[in-house]
């Protein structure tokens, strides 16, 4: 079955369906989450919460074409929900936790991402739809509820913060973002 017609049916409210197309995007959304919450255990509660909210509210979905923007949508709510909620939490031992990130990751990886969550939140949220998910500026556009335009001066100010963030260049010398847009 295709994916329009699993978003159909879903919206039918058939839950297989809709299980089948969280799958099917699953990795994709897990990475967002994880830009946006630096951690795996994060990252996989904001995809289970994510889910759990496009389960419950799949028949307001109004545009079948746009299922992957709305459910990124959701995933950028459930993932500030948890920011938010780590900000009113004291941590116990974040050293380890950052050690795990940096094995995991490899450290230039992790400075950006550092870099990333740096940025108020428009320009992090336009950074991160457009290079990481590899979204168009129109579909960045429809999930951030703004102008083409404004998307495309938020990636600019994004990067020229990031550049100044990182030093414009990684250890190797190399551009750390070349995508044009």
């Amino acid at each position: 079955m295709n994916e329009l017609s699993l978003i159909r049916n879903a919206v039918k409210g058939n839950k297989k369906c809709l299980e089948e197309l969280l799958v099917l995007h699953s990795d994709q959304l897990y990475r967002t989450a994880f830009l946006y919450v630096r951690n795996r255990e994060d990252a996989l509660d904001v995809v289970q919460d994510a889910s759990y909210k496009a389960f419950t509210s799949i028949r307001q979905l109004k545009n079948e074409k746009y299922f992957l923007t709305w459910l990124t949508r959701i995933l950028i709510h459930c993932s500030y929900e948890v920011i938010n909620r780590k900000k009113k939490e004291i941590p116990i031992d974040s050293m380890n936790e950052r050690n795990v990130d940096r094995t995991e990751q490899g450290v230039e990886s992790l400075d950006l991402i550092d870099a990333i969550n740096q940025l108020n939140e428009k320009h992090k949220d336009a950074i991160i739809l457009f290079y990481f998910q590899d979204l168009p500026i129109t579909q960045v556009a429809k999930i951030m509820n703004i102008p083409e335009n404004t998307v495309k001066t938020y990636l600019s100010r994004g990067k020229e913060r990031l550049k100044r963030t990182l030093g414009g260049r990684n250890h190797n010398g190399e551009k750390l973002i070349s995508k044009s847009i």
